[in-house]
């Protein structure tokens, strides 16, 4: 069931919209921030995870668990940092595991975990150097996508005679292994292969209309539905837009103002990182349950390139990824200079 703007307006005048709560005290006794209400609450810890001294984070981009409960935080790197690695990982308690992924440095973006069998594998975009890489949770590569010169818009020179611009940003994969890259930085272009890397058809394409997009960010395969869809964050477009396995357009859904990508908690619920400064939790149906953290009023452009003093505790700066864990927590990485990761302890 998607919804229309105009369900999402009343949604907002009825009071479906959760409130944000902040500044209270848990059971505890705490004074971290707590934001949302009802069964959709959580308490905040802002930069979460010890990370090593020798490690400084770049833009927080991607952020996944594995089934051991290990938390995987995908960044740039900052200029400064003494060691390289792009991948950090934490156990549940936010103690640092490993790292590695020096050669993401700079390029690191789109980050999503798939289970094939007994073995786990992560999904890795670079939007420096335009590529794909599939990988082990050691760091060990599987295979490599690139240029996407199969498909018909790449195959021949734009119309100022060079090949277009492809960086992609995000990837879904379907149950039969099918692959679905956004093309978000590039040419607004989701080129789908199967799973042997195989080129199968690119849907999509710069403009507004059904079926075009414009920076398609974040894509998920939803299985919520009697049939699986795409969802894809057709940011620019301040949309999310549905389609079916094929390419074909099914609907959009509004009340985002610049989806990021999303994450399904095994209830139904979607969180969506909103890069205007908010994050936002759908239901199985994508109504709106909550804006949380919601600062949109803010400059947050401006913040985001200042250091951590002036991020304000509750609120967000720019939402970029956002997962649930396995007890339905939920973990936000933002696009900002010194990077920035948060949980969101859910406490009902």
């Amino acid at each position: 069931m998607s919804i229309s703007r105009r369900k999402f307006i009343a949604q907002v005048g009825t009071g479906l919209v959760a409130p944000l709560i902040l500044g209270a005290t848990n059971k505890s006794g705490s004074k971290k921030p707590v934001l949302g209400s009802g069964e959709h609450t959580y308490e905040v810890t802002h930069d979460w995870g010890e990370l090593p001294a020798n490690i400084q984070y770049g833009n927080t981009h991607g952020v996944c668990e594995d089934s051991q409960g290990h938390i995987y935080i995908h960044h740039t790197v900052y200029a400064t940092s003494e060691k390289p690695d792009s991948m950090v990982v934490f156990d549940h308690e936010g103690k640092f595991v490993k790292s590695w992924g020096k050669e993401f440095r700079g390029g690191a973006h789109g980050l999503y975990i798939r289970k094939e069998g007994s073995a786990e594998f992560l999904h890795l975009c670079d939007i420096q150097r335009g590529l794909v890489v599939k990988k082990t949770l050691d760091g060990e590569e599987v295979f490599t996508l690139g240029y996407p010169k199969e498909s018909e818009p790449y195959s021949k020179p734009g119309p100022d005679g060079k090949p277009l611009k492809y960086s992609p940003t995000n990837l879904a994969v379907a149950p039969n292994g099918d692959i679905y890259v956004g093309d978000g930085y590039g040419s607004s272009y989701i080129i789908q292969y199967n799973s042997k890397g195989e080129y199968v058809r690119t849907f999509g394409g710069p403009g507004k209309e059904s079926g075009q997009l414009s920076c398609p960010h974040g894509i998920i395969l939803d299985t919520r539905g009697p049939e699986p869809v795409l969802n894809v964050a057709d940011r620019s477009n301040k949309r999310i837009q549905r389609f079916t396995l094929e390419g074909k357009s099914i609907d959009f859904l509004y009340g985002t103002n610049a989806p990021c990508h999303f994450n399904i908690y095994k209830n139904g619920d979607m969180v969506v990182p909103d890069l205007f400064a908010r994050v936002t939790l759908m239901d199985r149906n994508n109504y709106i349950i909550a804006n949380l953290g919601d600062d949109s009023s803010s400059d947050y452009m401006a913040t985001r390139k200042l250091t951590r003093d002036h991020f304000k505790p509750g609120k967000f700066v720019c939402p970029h990824g956002a997962c649930f864990d396995h007890a339905g927590n939920i973990f936000v990485v933002e696009w900002v200079e010194v990077g920035r990761v948060s949980k969101l302890r859910k406490v009902a």
